[in-house]
């Protein structure tokens, strides 16, 4: 699923994964090309950290989301869970 979640960044929005860690060499961010901004990162997360319990660990991608009543829309959707932005809102 990654490698695919991977290719479709690469041809709908141009952005290629960017390794920023040594503690965590497989978290991915993808930026915006217009200001560099991120609007997703890809991690591999304990489950209990997402409150599923267990500590397997869960391929996650936070993607950020501007418009609220989509944003209150997809966090009903099984498997999508509200995630707090690098800015924690």
């Amino acid at each position: 699923m990654r490698d695919f979640v991977f290719e479709y960044m690469k041809k709908k929005y141009k952005a290629a994964p960017e390794y920023l860690w040594k503690k965590y060499p497989d978290y991915a961010v993808f930026r915006h090309s217009d200001n560099n901004k991120w609007f997703a990162l890809q991690a591999a997360v304990p489950g209990e950290k997402l409150g599923l319990g267990g500590e397997d660990l869960v391929e996650v991608i936070n993607v950020k989301v501007d418009d609220m009543i989509f944003r209150n829309m997809l966090i009903q959707q099984d498997g999508i869970l509200p995630a707090y932005h690098m800015m924690k809102n």
